[in-house]
């Protein structure tokens, strides 16, 4: 089955296409890491974020969530049981795309984008509050992580709330457009790119004993780490596959003030 792009969705999808050519160019920019740096933690939170929520909704309880300066990231929680660890493990990166996903939903179905922008700021603060510095507080006798890893996701988690904030609240609309379609970007490239990179830890002839979500999962089932990397890559392409095809179709509304809109 053909699908054809719809005229009203033209606009868009060239603020996606730069987006995606930006980011994919900062990959091969010396030194760009730098600055994307708090979009990579941006990512992490939300990867992180997502482990910790799902985590509660199952029933399990959630000790701390933290991040690395490094742009890792790890949750110690406790499930309520085998399905709950399934779920909680397999929520980082699925979460993270789905997240990228909807970024793309709201904007494309005419969402204020600096009304996106500070939900994500309400996100990334809550999952802080909470998450980041409540949760050790009441766990502090059974913590497996340092006070320097509470103190830098603490900051950071501060800091990127007052970003995304300060965007939702005075950057002008175009402005605003161009970030969300940036981080929904940033959030599908880092997740399909991070499952890269888990996707050889764990091949067959690698046999790595680093812990990571898909190690997790080979403990809590008994299927090996690499074919839950492979199920995750492909559960991530179908979900970006229909989002990709959402924002292409027609739309009653119109959204006004796209960067690329004539």
């Amino acid at each position: 089955m053909r699908y054809r792009l719809a005229d009203d969705a033209k606009p868009q999808i060239a603020l996606l296409l730069v987006a995606t050519v930006l980011t994919i160019a900062l990959w091969f920019v010396p030194f760009a890491e730098y600055l994307v740096y708090p979009i990579r933690l941006f990512v992490t939170f939300i990867h992180e974020g997502s482990h910790a929520l799902v985590g509660l909704l199952t029933g399990g309880s959630v000790h701390s969530l933290t991040i690395g300066s490094d742009g890792s990231g790890a949750v110690y929680s406790v499930p309520s049981g085998w399905f709950g660890a399934v779920l909680t493990s397999s929520a980082g990166y699925l979460g993270t795309t789905a997240f990228g996903v909807l970024l793309l939903f709201l904007i494309r179905r005419t969402f204020s984008a600096k009304n996106v922008l500070l939900a994500c700021a309400g996100f990334v603060g809550l999952m802080t509050l909470f998450f980041g510095i409540v949760s050790p507080i009441f766990n502090v006798f059974s913590l497996q992580v340092g006070f320097s890893n509470i103190i830098f996701t603490a900051l950071a988690g501060a800091v990127l709330t007052a970003g995304l904030f300060a965007l939702g609240k005075y950057a002008s609309v175009k402005t605003a457009n161009f970030a969300v379609a940036f981080l929904a970007v940033q959030c599908l490239l880092n997740s399909l790119s991070d499952l890269k990179t888990l996707f050889f830890i764990n091949a067959p002839l690698v046999g790595s004993e680093i812990g990571n979500d898909a190690a997790n999962m080979a403990n809590a089932t008994g299927l090996p780490a690499f074919a839950w990397v492979v199920i995750w890559i492909g559960i991530s392409m179908l979900m970006i596959s229909i989002g990709l095809r959402l924002y292409a179709v027609s739309q009653k509304g119109k959204q006004n003030d796209l960067p690329f809109e004539d």
